[in-house]
């Protein structure tokens, strides 16, 4: 894949004037907020999808959204990826493969989705709630992990930190600590970042904790699933299909989780007592 020198960076934040109440009286105060885009993705001159993004880490997104569409099976399937600004929003213009590009031609589709939208190009129920990926990975982890990989999160947070208003989603490993994590208005679109964070690496995540800073729907342990993570954990709550998927695929769902207190929902046997040298 090929990517172009001058690809795309707008602004992830926006800083503007406004009031506060404080101390009995208004004050003039500044607040910076997260920049909304609409993001095309678009293959092979054909758009499939339209969300509303963070314009940040658009590469990891174009390669972690069409990784989780099953547009792609790997990094190098875009020939080439482009990013393009026009007036109503970004354009990721990407190229496959000739084999994947007529595979995508036959499914070809235009949607536009609300922020974060996380079932698309479904067609069908049985599409959208269809038998996740089995993960077979069985590392072991102690609460001390959890709590230790929670942690990791605030300081990695630095558009979050400025906002208040912003997704995380971070994997997190024994022995290595937080390997990466993005940040996104919208949830789904922080785990696709993700993904297309560590395809882009090479790295697995087979061995680790996803960590997710909102609550757990269906889609968000498809991808998961996808990406072959062990453990979820998120500081919010699952819905009940997220939790039945959880069980399908075998991840170990944590949720709740707020400093050193959590609740396990499912595969309660990759957890450890003791301490947090004991990994497998």
């Amino acid at each position: 894949m090929s990517t172009p020198p001058a690809i795309l960076r707008m602004p992830a934040l926006q800083r503007v004037p406004g009031l506060a109440w404080r101390d009995g009286r208004l004050h003039d105060s500044y607040r910076a907020l997260p920049v909304e885009s609409a993001v095309a993705l678009t293959y092979n001159g054909s758009t499939h999808a339209v969300m509303m993004a963070s314009p940040a880490d658009l590469e990891d997104f174009a390669i972690g959204f069409s990784l989780a569409e099953g547009i792609i099976d790997a990094p190098g399937d875009i020939e080439e990826l482009r990013s393009v600004e026009g007036s109503h929003g970004i354009d990721l213009q990407m190229w496959l493969n000739p084999v994947l590009a007529e595979r995508h031609a036959a499914r070809r589709r235009f949607m536009a989705g609300p922020t974060g939208c996380g079932l698309c190009g479904i067609e069908s129920l049985e599409q959208a709630v269809k038998a996740p990926a089995a993960v077979s990975a069985e590392p072991r982890f102690t609460p001390e992990m959890i709590a230790e990989a929670l942690a990791s999160l605030p300081a990695a947070q630095r558009l979050n930190a400025e906002t208040r208003a912003m997704h995380a989603a971070g994997y997190w490993e024994p022995g290595s600590g937080l390997v990466a994590l993005r940040e996104d208005v919208g949830r789904h679109n922080a785990l696709d970042k993700l993904a297309g964070a560590l395809a882009r690496n090479e790295q697995t995540a087979q061995r680790g904790l996803l960590l997710l800073t909102s609550r757990v729907s269906v889609e968000m342990v498809q991808k998961a699933a996808r990406l072959g993570v062990p453990a979820i954990v998120a500081v919010s709550a699952p819905t009940s299909l997220a939790l039945s998927m959880a069980t399908a695929a075998g991840i170990t769902l944590i949720a709740v989780a707020r400093g050193a207190e959590f609740e396990v929902f499912s595969r309660p046997d990759r957890l450890l007592p003791g301490v947090s040298d004991h990994v497998a």
